[in-house]
């Protein structure tokens, strides 16, 4: 089966300060102004992928079509200024130690946007594993469909048990490979790349092409008349789906020539499920600004919930409480989904404004105050989700997220999509 996964042209800057250069992705600390006024700080007016994204805390701003503006000029100017090396055909390893100490490896290609769908229900060989929130993307297709460049946050899980991918490739490279290693900013720990050689590409390939094997698959998960699920979002779905909606809309106006457009790919991070340094972390709900009483009331009005263990998990936090709840009566899988369409029901007709919060603390924090409902989930286990995700199609959106916010993906390696 043809891998929808290749080598791309990648563009890493060059005499730049690659600590001011790399910044977290923009879906991170979305609450949380003082993160990105501290960035800013760091950044002052040094070449920075900061000049390049959209953080999503400025997403509602009035000025954000100013914003988008600047950042495609931003682009325009780093490209005149020749402010970065080509890589052309080439795949990235990256090591990442997070500020736990812990490695995650890491692999830089391209996927190809025809074979990824974030329908529910597809049988695409990259596949969205949470829920895709339509009316995230056109703000979205506003940054990207002018730009000149796409900087990644994607990273793209594989399910490679036996550790032989992505893991063996340290002892494929050498340091005469290196083409970047630096510190990154905010508890974001390091970074260093080594560009492959065209023999261990081909290994890579050959490594991918047996985990998309027909017969692998259906023995593996022990399914049958089941699409192969190869790659499976770990994070960036919405920009993964932003990219894949800027691309089909090419297609309308340009129809077949656009397959050969550079905009047919996005660039991506591949991990491995089963690295050590992945793990699934719960995502919370905040929801400010609330009828706490009234929230508090309709929840339990809409499921039978206990405080003596029978049925789905959750904790509930307001300024003057603090329990472990049960829901007995659940309508989804598993809590997070249970307690998702009950908020979805209830904000779209009462007030309140939800956010997506990681860390227990954080969310205590944030619902103690007045006017705020914060509820906690345990997290799943890593091991079911591609199982899930081939038996019961995308998990609900915000399910789990891959360690703490500063641990996420950097932006750092660019590609042109112009």
């Amino acid at each position: 089966m043809k891998v929808p996964f290749k080598a791309a042209n990648i563009l890493i800057p060059k005499d730049v300060d690659m600590y001011k250069w790399c910044v977290v992705a923009c879906d991170q600390y979305t609450s949380e102004p003082d993160y990105w006024n501290e960035v800013k700080n760091i950044v002052g007016d040094s070449p920075s992928t900061l000049n390049l994204t959209l953080p999503e805390i400025y997403l509602e701003e009035a000025d954000v079509e100013d914003r988008i503006k600047k950042i495609n000029e931003n682009m325009k100017e780093y490209l005149d200024k020749d402010l970065f090396t080509e890589y052309t055909d080439s795949m990235i390893y990256l090591e990442r130690t997070q500020d736990d100490g812990k490695v995650r490896e890491g692999l830089i290609g391209m996927v190809d946007l025809e074979d990824y769908s974030f329908e529910k229900g597809s049988q695409t060989l990259i596949r969205a594993t949470e829920k895709t929130v339509i009316e995230r993307i056109p703000p979205r297709m506003k940054v990207r469909e002018n730009a000149l460049l796409e900087l990644p946050h994607i990273m793209i899980l594989i399910d490679d048990d036996k550790k032989e991918i992505i893991e063996s490739l340290k002892n494929k490279v050498t340091d005469e490979d290196i083409v970047y290693d630096t510190d990154l900013m905010q508890k974001g720990g390091h970074i260093k790349g080594y560009k492959l050689s065209n023999e261990v590409m081909n290994e890579v390939m050959a490594g991918l092409e047996n985990l998309a094997d027909e017969d692998n698959f259906a023995k593996k998960y022990d399914v049958t008349d089941k699409g192969v699920l190869l790659f499976a979002m770990g994070d960036g779905n919405h920009s993964l789906a932003t990219a894949k909606s800027c691309y089909e809309k090419l297609k309308e106006t340009m129809g077949d020539e656009a397959l050969n457009s550079p905009a047919r790919y996005a660039l991506v991070e591949l991990v491995n499920l089963h690295s050590e340094a992945l793990e699934f972390e719960a995502i919370h709900r905040v929801i400010f600004d609330a009828d706490v009483e009234d929230l508090v009331k309709s929840l339990n009005e809409y499921y039978t919930i206990n405080e003596n263990g029978n049925g789905q998990k959750f904790e509930l936090v307001t300024n003057d409480y603090d329990k472990v709840l049960y829901i007995e009566n659940p309508k989804s899988n598993i809590a997070v989904g249970s307690i998702q369409m009950f908020l979805d029901e209830y904000l779209a007709n009462h007030q309140g404004k939800i956010d997506y919060i990681h860390g227990d603390d954080t969310t205590k924090e944030m619902a103690s105050k007045e006017g705020n409902v914060g509820i906690i989930f345990d997290a799943m286990s890593k091991g079911d989700l591609f199982k899930t995700v081939i038996l019961d199609g995308a998990l609900p959106r915000k399910t789990f997220s891959m360690g703490h916010a500063h641990d996420k993906r950097f932006y750092l390696e660019a590609r042109k999509i112009k």
